[in-house]
């Protein structure tokens, strides 16, 4: 099994910056592929940026590409997500999760680990 710890939250003004960190222990030589995602109150839980942790290939969701970056250290078993440019839209529970599988993908289904959460309050 693979354990996720997610820090770097918190609330920001509009326009601002975060960096959150996901800490990966456990059965870590069985990842694939990294991810984030986050869930707003009363809406699904979406994708929002992921990297192959080999290749350090990346995606991201439309909603935030040109504002949000991710990267890994694969030495330290961990992966960031610099949030630039913060909207009040950003605000959600972001969750840091991980893949075995092959193949990519941005469902939800396809990650087999997950963090426990963290809070991102952007403010208008």
């Amino acid at each position: 099994q693979v354990q996720l710890v997610e820090s770097g939250g918190g609330l920001v003004q509009a326009g601002g910056s975060l960096r959150l960190s996901c800490a990966a222990s456990g059965r870590t030589f069985s990842m694939t592929y990294m991810g984030w995602f986050r869930q707003a109150p009363g809406k699904e839980r979406e994708f929002v940026a992921a990297i192959s942790w080999s290749a350090g290939s990346t995606s991201y969701a439309d909603s935030v590409k040109g504002r949000f970056t991710i990267s890994r250290d694969r030495a330290k078993n961990t992966m960031y997500l610099q949030m630039n440019s913060l909207k009040s839209e950003d605000t959600a529970v972001y969750y840091c999760a991980t893949s075995t599988r092959i193949s990519f993908s941005t469902y939800p289904g396809f990650y087999d680990y997950w963090g426990q959460g963290i809070q991102v309050t952007v403010s208008s």
